[in-house]
């Protein structure tokens, strides 16, 4: 069985598709519990026995826990949890502090609480599992403009890293720990992060106009499951995500030159800085 948070949409949608495709239940968390009543109708498919959706604001550990009893009452034990839950917003360093704080409640705490909600009982079944939590490129190169999503997604890479190696040395552990880091993808939470822009910068009508149609660099959801579920059966716990427009390899650049900024003590996000953008090119190109 598997929970998965923020799957009203976008690459969790995806993914519980895809689970169920599987034969596998499924609990359904969201905030938008009329999307989420709308998407656990269609994968239960008559089946109402194998899908649970529940209206939870991961921010908060009580209401995941919540999640957690009611799974496990209704669908039995979780072997998948797949902490997907996010949101995001452009900003500065002393920008927007309710965004800030909005933003590290859903996309850092929630994944948090995720862990300590499930993966204790997790353990105590002694069960084959994953615990998958979804990253972004932005928290390794950490590009200027999203500073509040930027620190929330390190901090999911940092958590991720750790818990992996936590349960490789924990004795007869048969649960593993897998990092998505996806690529541009076409997701609610990109079109709304653009709206939201729009709304604090006050152009009204803008904020309210209809979606614009996926950009063709963009991968689509279903994409992102697709690779994800690849890199999961070849034992893969960085899933680092191409898209249309950028490589793996041209992605293992970027994080190099990134880590490059402390090895060689360059000033901070080198990349964007003019004095180094020729170095960079240089780099990229070799």
């Amino acid at each position: 069985m598997a929970v998965i948070t923020g799957a009203a949409a976008g690459i969790g949608l995806a993914a519980a598709r895809r689970f169920r495709a599987f034969g596998m239940k499924v609990a359904l968390c969201d905030t938008d519990v009329a999307e989420l009543e709308s998407v656990a109708s269609e994968l239960a498919a008559g089946d109402a026995s194998s899908v649970v959706a529940v209206g939870a604001d991961v921010s908060q550990l009580g209401e995941l826990e919540r999640v957690r009893d009611l799974a496990w009452q209704k669908l039995g034990p979780v072997s998948v949890l797949m902490n997907n839950a996010g949101t995001g917003l452009g900003g500065g360093a002393w920008e927007r502090y309710d965004e800030w704080k909005r933003v590290l409640d859903v996309n850092l705490w929630g994944v948090i609480n995720g862990v300590h909600a499930f993966v204790p009982r997790m353990l105590e079944t002694g069960l084959t599992g994953l615990i998958i939590n979804t990253g972004s490129k932005q928290g390794i190169t950490c590009p200027p403009g999203n500073t509040p999503y930027n620190v929330s997604k390190a901090g999911v890479k940092v958590l991720s890293e750790s818990l992996q190696h936590q349960l490789r040395n924990t004795p007869g552990c048969k649960l593993t720990a897998h990092l998505l880091v996806p690529g541009w993808t076409d997701t609610a939470i990109n079109r709304k992060a653009a709206r939201d822009r729009t709304r604090l910068e006050g152009d009204a009508a803008a904020a309210l106009a209809p979606a614009a149609p996926k950009p063709a660099g963009a991968w689509t959801s279903d994409q992102v499951v697709d690779y994800m579920l690849a890199g999961i059966a070849k034992g893969d716990f960085y899933i680092l995500c191409p898209d249309n427009d950028v490589s793996v390899e041209l992605d293992k650049k970027r994080i190099q030159w990134a880590a490059g900024d402390l090895i060689e003590n360059r000033p901070p996000l080198s990349r964007w800085h003019a004095d180094y953008a020729a170095q960079f090119e240089k780099f990229r190109s070799s």
